[in-house]
């Protein structure tokens, strides 16, 4: 097999070059596409500066048409390299995401998560016609509904004090020494912040990962995979981009391994009636439900019993959340010699300390 460009800048048009590289090859794609915006004029301030919108000729389509069998391509090429447990994100606004979506799904991706990335500093919308536009749309989908994909859920909680992470992201735009500047000038027109590429990345890749943009830009994608420990590829068509992205790349430094390299390992399975056999609990004792107070009954085999309900942790979990996913080792507790509460957790992991 072609071995992959590993951490290169690929100059040349992201179809062709996609269709050069081997079949089911990489981890994640980051896809900040042509948003197709459509400006007809230039658009000023109320005090009659012009404002320096995106009228590059990358982003200059005929029609609809064109736009939607340009994405089309490229979706598909992409498609073609992305492993069978690979994810990739698409990036877009109103002008394009709906167009893009849809084609996904013909294309046979299966949606994981719309992300919204509600911009901290939005540009005003100066005339005062239509609601400021602050966000983006960014589509997380798989290549193949029901494969094993990756998502560092312990990863995104710790990011977010602890917090499970939700799908709307309040993230400034690049902006003040992040813009990557050009003779003085901002580089690129749609430069995203490192913010956003630092959630994808850590979510959904882990070390040694191949990342791939097919539209690189001033190269974000590369500088956070790199910072991250991960390997990267970039296809841009304009050397000028490519010049500044090899600069801003050469002078990451990526994180020592023991930083980033931070996922839980796969622990040794403790059944919750180890902790019988073991004396940490006893049948007949009381485990309490989360912060709601409900109360089960621990039986010899394992299983517990809230008022009708018989079953394992797990499963009288879900049916106390109406079938919702839960871990049970997550929400019952039990109460120490003291008589606080604890979640029975801490003594599965007497267990696994102990063998």
């Amino acid at each position: 097999m072609t071995p992959l460009p590993l951490n290169q800048i690929i100059h040349g048009d992201c179809i062709e070059v996609l269709g050069s590289l081997p079949e089911n090859s990489v981890d994640v794609i980051f896809a900040d596409p042509p948003y197709n915006l459509q400006l007809q004029n230039d658009l000023y301030r109320p005090n009659m500066t012009k404002v320096d919108a995106v009228n590059d000729g990358w982003d200059k389509f005929s029609d609809f048409k064109e736009y939607d069998e340009f994405t089309r391509e490229w979706l598909s090429a992409s498609r073609r390299v992305l492993k069978e447990t690979g994810t990739i994100w698409v990036i877009g606004s109103y002008h394009n995401i709906y167009r893009v979506g849809a084609i996904m799904q013909d294309l046979g991706f299966w949606f994981l998560n719309d992300i919204v990335w509600v911009k901290a500093n939005p540009m005003p919308n100066f005339r005062g016609v239509r609601f400021t536009n602050a966000h983006e749309t960014m589509i997380w989908a798989q290549k193949k509904k029901g494969a094993k994909y990756t998502f560092n859920h312990h990863s995104m909680k710790a990011l977010n004090d602890d917090l499970q992470m939700r799908s709307d992201w309040y993230i400034p735009l690049a902006t003040g020494k992040q813009r990557v500047k050009m003779n003085g000038e901002k580089a690129h027109s749609t430069q995203k912040p490192e913010g956003l590429l630092y959630r994808v990345i850590l979510a959904s890749s882990n070390p040694g990962d191949v990342i791939l943009d097919p539209f690189f830009g001033s190269g974000t994608t590369g500088a956070v995979a790199k910072k991250l420990g991960r390997h990267w590829i970039g296809i841009e068509r304009d050397r000028k981009y490519i010049k500044v992205g090899r600069k801003r790349i050469d002078a990451v430094t990526e994180a020592d391994s023991a930083a980033i390299d931070v996922q839980k390992r796969k622990q040794a399975r403790v059944p919750f009636g180890a902790l019988l056999e073991n004396g940490y609990l006893n049948p007949g004792q009381t485990l309490y439900f989360g912060k709601n107070g409900m109360r089960a009954k621990i039986l010899s085999n394992g299983h517990i019993r809230c008022g009708d309900v018989t079953g394992s942790i797990h499963g009288v979990a879900r049916s106390l959340m109406e079938n919702a996913p839960v871990n049970g080792w997550d929400v019952w507790h039990f109460r120490d010699e003291n008589g606080n509460k604890k979640p029975i957790n801490e003594l599965r992991e007497k267990i696994r300390k102990s063998k």
